[in-house]
């Protein structure tokens, strides 16, 4: 891998992360496309770091008010206010995720990772984010979450094993489809990426030790962090006015090229 090649996978990773338009998929296609090598498990790691590094610093108050309220909930043992309950949503919304991640992940990667199936549920999913957000009223925001919402936003992010359906795209999907407002669903998603990247992170760390710290992984992290604060950013600015329909659009033709790109290869050799 050169440093070009990992400055333009992590901001693909950082982009496609928090824009519903899934990483992995971008993840897997890039290569494929233009020819590169597989990046490795050590630089996946480090798109993860990066991503994560992003994710607490944007959050960074939230961040801190929830670790105030989980000190709360240790010493009363109870959900007195919006803080704590969101903490415990946030819990809750994880567990089918992380449950999925350890049984599936490794199944799922090898299983899904042709280009025909990456284009189907990057149109796919499209389709559902345009129909849902068109149809859903927005009528809630972050502070009126249940338990039910949590569980099923939570369910909706043990699809992105798939790659191509994206975790946010999903997340923020199911968000609308709770009549979540589009701000809202949005900042839920990220708040619930956070202990799903940082498993994935934690988990893998052992191969960035053994492989060492490289001028690709560096600039990988570097990128995938910059590119994700820009990304959150964008997002949360953006759909304050607008839908998610622009995302949408995205999806249906990275999907309608990869499938196009795939007749053309075979045709061609």
């Amino acid at each position: 891998m050169t440093p070009l090649q990992a400055l333009v996978l992590g901001i693909l990773q950082g982009l496609a992360e928090f824009l519903p338009i899934s990483s992995s998929a971008h993840l897997t296609l890039a290569p494929w496309a233009f020819g590169w090598p597989d990046p490795g498990l050590a630089f996946d790691v480090a798109l993860h770091v990066g991503t994560l590094v992003a994710l607490l610093w944007y959050f960074r108050a939230e961040w801190l008010r929830l670790l105030a309220s989980a000190l709360v909930v240790c010493r009363t043992r109870t959900l007195q206010g919006p803080e704590e309950r969101r903490l415990a949503y946030l819990v809750v919304g994880t567990i089918p995720g992380g449950i999925a991640g350890l049984l599936l992940e490794r199944k799922a990667d090898e299983a899904f990772r042709a280009p025909e199936l990456i284009a189907g549920a990057l149109i796919l999913m499209g389709i559902l984010l345009w129909a849902i957000d068109r149809a859903a009223p927005a009528r809630r925001t972050l502070d009126g979450i249940t338990w039910r919402d949590a569980l099923v936003i939570g369910a909706a992010q043990a699809l992105a094993l798939v790659p191509g359906v994206s975790r946010s795209g999903a997340t923020i999907t199911a968000g609308r489809a709770l009549r979540l407002d589009r701000e809202s669903a949005a900042v839920f998603s990220f708040l619930l990426s956070m202990p799903i990247i940082a498993a994935a992170a934690i988990l893998k760390v052992p191969h960035l030790v053994r492989e060492g710290v490289t001028v690709p992984l560096a600039v990988g992290v570097v990128s995938a962090a910059a590119s994700s604060l820009f990304a959150i950013a964008v997002v949360l600015r953006y759909v304050k006015r607008h839908s998610y329909g622009v995302f949408a659009l995205y999806r249906l033709l990275l999907g309608a090229a990869v499938l196009a790109l795939v007749i053309y290869r075979s045709r061609h050799g």
